[in-house]
């Protein structure tokens, strides 16, 4: 596989070494276990890792879909021994990840539009939704973007006041109304706004309530629709947040949103709290929506672009070069 050229800085890659180890150490003491006294590749060390994949929230149908590549392997060399087993899962996951457009860089990549750069953010409360804008503001305006957040999730005061908060940590404009306002006219004054004062890009919180489908998609719509009467191709993103330490939560959050409105990039957050980073894996498989970027942790620096290279590399990293 020929691997991009590496662009991360040995302070990045070293924060995602340290956000992946709980998902590391559990993974590879779980592997360790299952290839014990055994030489080769057979039907149990197979059974064993399908359990271990899916206690590691890989994913039913991710897993499935790893095994049956293996044993397509096993049978087609006649001999697998247990010690190429980590370089087959290595490849295997690779294969899985989908890439998006500047992973090759740790720098965030915003294409070229006419007019401000426009993201709307979606996600549950609780997700780190909000935490993951200001970081993402701080970042970008770091790279000299001119940012503007636009507070539309206006059904909790607690939301736009912490949006508030971040715009002042990342010294980025906010455009905000009262609690209870349409949050469409919210999106609709921040786009105005943005453009008038010429930014580069423009960030739309949107409510974290997951209620029934035809609800939630209806108010999205409308926000995309109020959008384009300003940008007529707004939203160019539409970004999912979800919380890698639920597991499976956050797979049937991915489904409701989905299901709701066309999400083009996931942002996983809170790997380093949790032993199932897995989940990356298989929601970027299943859902064929590229991970672009990955929360490993509390500090402002501490979401980073995903590169499924660096991810690989990390998850796979020599046990004693980690301790």
């Amino acid at each position: 596989m020929n691997f991009f050229k590496r662009l991360f800085s040995s302070e990045k890659k070293e924060s995602l070494n340290q956000g992946l180890e709980k998902t590391r150490t559990g993974f590879f003491s779980k592997l360790a276990k299952i290839i014990v006294g055994k030489s080769q590749v057979d039907e149990e060390v197979l059974d064993n890792l399908e359990e271990m994949l899916i206690g590691s929230d890989v994913g039913v149908e991710t897993t499935l879909k790893i095994i049956h590549n293996i044993e397509d392997r096993v049978k087609r060399d006649k001999f697998m021994g247990t010690n190429e087993l980590n370089g087959i899962l290595r490849e295997e996951i690779s294969g899985l990840l989908k890439g998006h457009e500047g992973e090759e860089t740790d720098e965030v990549f915003i294409p070229k539009v006419n007019g401000p750069y426009v993201i709307m953010v979606v996600g549950v409360n609780g997700v780190g939704k909000t935490t993951t804008i200001g970081k993402l503001a701080n970042q970008l305006k770091s790279q000299g973007k001119k940012v503007m957040l636009g507070a539309a999730d206006t059904f909790r005061a607690a939301a736009v006041d912490q949006l508030k908060i971040w715009s002042e940590r990342a010294g980025v404009p906010i455009v905000a109304q009262e609690m209870g306002s349409d949050p469409a006219s919210v999106a609709f004054d921040t786009l105005q706004s943005a453009a008038a004062q010429q930014m580069d890009v423009v960030l739309i919180d949107t409510a974290g309530r997951l209620h029934n489908k035809v609800g939630l998609m209806n108010e999205l719509t409308k926000i995309k629709r109020v959008m384009q009467k300003v940008t007529p191709d707004a939203p160019h993103e539409v970004l999912l947040v979800l919380d890698g330490s639920t597991g499976q939560n956050a797979f049937e959050q991915a489904k409701q949103f989905t299901a709701a409105t066309e999400v083009t990039a996931l942002a996983i957050t809170k790997i380093d709290g949790t032993a199932k980073g897995g989940v990356v894996i298989g929601i970027s498989d299943q859902f064929s929506i590229p991970v672009k970027y990955i929360g490993v942790g509390e500090k402002i620096n501490d979401l980073q672009v995903f590169n499924r290279f660096e991810f690989v590399d990390s998850l796979f990293k020599e046990s004693s070069e980690s301790k």
